[in-house]
């Protein structure tokens, strides 16, 4: 048997994207900026596709902005903004995505800005107080917090973080990869300024995403070349890949409620499998309904002589997953993540990740090979 279980990473194409992108691909293959018919007729899937994502966000095809993916709008929004606003500080966590930290790392080590990291408990949970105290002692700040951990699964209240932003006349931009096409993003209750989106995220094409910028704020262009995506990306458009998107979020959108059920049911399964058969399970993030990422599931398991090969092994036995280990002293840099909540470093970390394509028999089949992997060497 053959298992994905690291849909955190990417999904698989959902085969009614694949149709709906098939003619596009071989048949309207006209440069959208082109004034011809062909080109016309490319523009004209191209903005069906942007106001398909705007309406599902409830906001105004204006404000969304196709990218290459989730990491170039991250920087997009980060870098443009602190150029726009002239802005000297950002506050973030430790355990964002790498698009987020080294960004802002950039832009610290260019001199432009400070950053300043919250404070997070063992489940990675921000310290609303310390933000509060944060923007408090800094004006004009930016926030650039995610709205679920990638590696972990935590919720953050963006809807809360939105509302202290206000409070301080911050900017607020949050990274929502992991999020989009699995939670309603509803733009007009939600004071965050910067969405995120990738399309293979939510079963949608690679290298196309899109950033959706508030239109109460305007920001210069990241990648440079052409007037394209009126004039905030230079390049042009995935038309295809862009329909492909649009098309994958608006099924996500109209299975949401299913799905969600669906996919919780496969982690609970996880872990009650993994509770049954390990004694000395640990969890890493906040694993309760409405406070994690349904989707993701983070484990540590027990000290084993096998630790350092397990993702090895589960490889050999058709298991797709990921993972990583908090660092010892002297030893490999380890999940900054990980490192973050500081978990133990002696144990393996390993996530997993569900979409609607895995299957009950999926996970008791990962159940069994990781007790034929680890009980012999369990110390």
């Amino acid at each position: 048997m053959k298992v994905y279980f690291d849909n955190a990473a990417t999904t698989p194409l959902d085969p009614e994207v694949f149709e709906t992108m098939k003619p596009l691909m071989l048949d309207v293959y006209g440069n959208p900026s082109s004034t011809h018919a062909h080109g016309r007729e490319a523009r004209t899937k191209l903005e069906y596709a942007r106001r398909t994502v705007a309406d599902l966000l409830n906001t105004s095809p204006s404000e969304i902005f196709f990218t290459s993916g989730g990491t170039e709008a991250d920087n997009t929004a980060i870098t443009c903004c602190v150029d726009a606003y002239d802005l000297k500080h950002i506050i973030t966590t430790e355990i964002e995505h790498k698009a987020v930290l080294e960004s802002s790392r950039k832009l610290e080590a260019e001199g432009k800005l400070k950053i300043s990291y919250v404070d997070l408990d063992e489940q990675g949970h921000i310290n609303m107080d310390h933000l509060n105290d944060l923007l408090k002692n800094n004006s004009r700040s930016l926030i650039s917090i995610m709205h679920a951990n990638n590696e972990i699964g935590t919720l953050n209240d963006i809807g809360a973080i939105g509302d202290l932003a206000s409070e301080y006349d911050a900017i607020f931009h949050s990274d929502t990869v992991q999020t989009m096409g699995h939670f309603a993003h509803d733009t007009q209750n939600l004071n965050c300024h910067f969405l995120v989106g990738a399309g293979h995220k939510f079963h949608g094409p690679k290298g196309v995403g899109f950033l959706r910028v508030c239109k109460s704020k305007r920001i210069g262009r990241f990648v440079h070349g052409g007037g394209q995506e009126r004039n905030h990306r230079g390049g042009t458009e995935y038309v295809y890949g862009i329909v492909g998107l649009a098309k994958a979020l608006e099924i996500a959108y109209r299975e949401m409620d299913e799905h969600q059920r669906y996919i919780r049911g496969l982690k609970d399964r996880m872990i009650a499998g993994l509770r049954e058969r390990f004694s000395g399970i640990s969890f890493n993030g906040d694993i309760r309904d409405g406070h994690s990422l349904y989707t993701v599931l983070n484990v540590s398991f027990p000290p084993s002589e096998d630790n350092d090969m397990l993702l090895f092994n589960l490889d050999i036995n058709g298991i797709s997953a990921s993972g990583g280990s908090a660092c010892n002293s002297g030893a490999a840099m380890g999940s900054h993540v990980l490192n973050g909540i500081k978990a133990d470093a002696d144990r393996q970390g390993v996530r997993f990740s569900f979409s609607k394509y895995n299957k009950p028999e999926e996970v008791d089949y990962v159940l069994d090979k990781l007790v034929e992997i680890l009980e012999p060497a369990m110390v």
